[in-house]
């Protein structure tokens, strides 16, 4: 039975060719009772208007606007040269339908009138043997619903086909949304562990750099300093594998194993583990909390964590060997400041100003985009006096 459906609609043309073939043979006791008691006009007529009606048929899909006119001329010529009603009139019938199904609107208003008008013609050129006005106009009526209903099947069709088609569309429509909001949420993932990554390899990185160069200074002339500087190069080192693993991670599968060497997010808590190891790279640093410190959204912290790690990385980079930094923590009813800010040389303008044309200064700009994803503030940029100066506003409610 399916393969029978599959053949129906892959050849729709053939079908309809042998429903039209059908409809001839029906009609030829027709065409015989025709050329005995009809005129000669008649006789003439009867098979140019099968054929037509046969046509009608066969093409009704593939020009339906075309074959519906093509029925009216048949009807009409029935009409004008006295050739009865035959069975292959249903063509009538399944033009109109077609006409509602598939035509323009134009062809189906034109099918509808026409069907209405095609039984009250067919009983006035054809007088059934009924007494009574009454009874001519219920016998016509009933003639009338055929078509009518040919009509309304066709309309239905139309209407169901549209139906589908709009969910199809908008079935379509949520499926490039959900992949729109799919690379959305890739990039925006990407982007948050590049600045991850970003954070961790030059705050990292910059640490051991400083000390592997202080352990060179100091080889020979101080073993003990030479074996602490080499001591915190392999924590450092440690800790940046152990961060990068984590975020990795989640590139890889997006889920924890159980017992591996993720670490949590860090918050304003490590800070002063933060502040101690740049300590130890001989940076000095003033640090100071105002306000009583609370607990804060993870997000909230780990921006702030980020944003003191980043300005003392880049201290460190451009403030020269002779730069102080000053870091403070203040803690409002609705959200928490940061200031840091150094008196060393301060960076080059385009840094903090464009990004910088070969790549750098991307530092900075991370800043501002995690400032933004808390709905905070940010103003980075050289202090009056000389120096360096970065001030954010985070709030506790994220921006909508």
């Amino acid at each position: 039975m399916q393969r029978l459906y599959d053949l129906v609609r892959r050849h729709p043309t053939w079908v309809d060719g042998v429903l039209a073939v059908i409809l001839l043979g029906l009609s030829v006791p027709g065409i015989a009772q025709t050329w005995h008691q009809r005129g000669p006009l008649a006789q003439a007529a009867v098979l140019p208007v099968l054929l037509l009606l046969g046509v009608v048929v066969t093409l009704r899909r593939r020009a339906t606007a075309h074959m519906l006119l093509l029925a009216a001329l048949s009807g009409v010529a029935q009409l004008a040269f006295d050739v009865q009603v035959l069975p292959a009139d249903f063509a009538l019938l399944v033009a109109i339908c077609t006409a509602a199904a598939e035509g323009p609107r134009w062809a189906s208003r034109f099918a509808l009138v026409g069907g209405l008008f095609a039984a009250p013609l067919a009983q006035l050129r054809w007088p059934p043997d009924i007494h009574g006005t009454s009874q001519w106009l219920f016998f016509t009526g009933i003639m009338v619903v055929p078509f009518v209903l040919a009509w309304v099947l066709g309309d239905s069709l139309r209407t169901r086909r549209a139906y589908f088609a709009q969910l199809e569309e908008r079935a379509a429509r949520l499926e490039r949304e959900r992949e729109a909001q799919s690379k959305v949420a890739v990039a925006a993932e990407r982007a948050r562990i590049a600045r991850e990554l970003h954070d961790v390899v030059a705050h990292n990185v910059s640490v051991m750099v400083v000390q592997a160069d202080g352990a060179a200074y100091v080889l020979d002339a101080s073993p003990e300093q030479t074996r602490a500087a080499l001591e915190t190069i392999s924590g450092t080192g440690r800790q940046a594998l152990a961060e990068m693993r984590r975020l990795l991670g989640v590139l890889r599968t997006g889920e924890h194993e159980e017992g591996g060497e993720y670490v949590p997010q860090p918050d304003v808590g490590q800070m002063d583990e933060l502040i101690e190891q740049v300590r130890g790279t001989g940076l000095p640093v003033d640090f100071s909390v105002e306000g009583t410190a609370r607990q804060l959204p993870s997000g909230v912290e780990l921006t702030a964590y980020r944003i003191v790690q980043e300005a003392l990385t880049n201290t460190r980079k451009h403030g020269g060997p002779e730069a102080g930094a000053r870091v403070r923590l203040v803690y409002f009813d609705d959200g928490l400041g940061l200031l840091i800010e150094d008196d060393g040389r301060g960076a080059p303008h385009e840094l903090y100003e464009d990004g910088g044309a070969d790549g750098a200064g991307h530092g900075l700009i991370g800043m501002r985009e995690r400032v933004g994803m808390v709905g905070g503030t940010l103003d980075a940029g050289p202090r009056p006096g000389g120096g360096f100066r970065i001030s954010a506003l985070l709030p506790l409610k994220g921006a909508h």
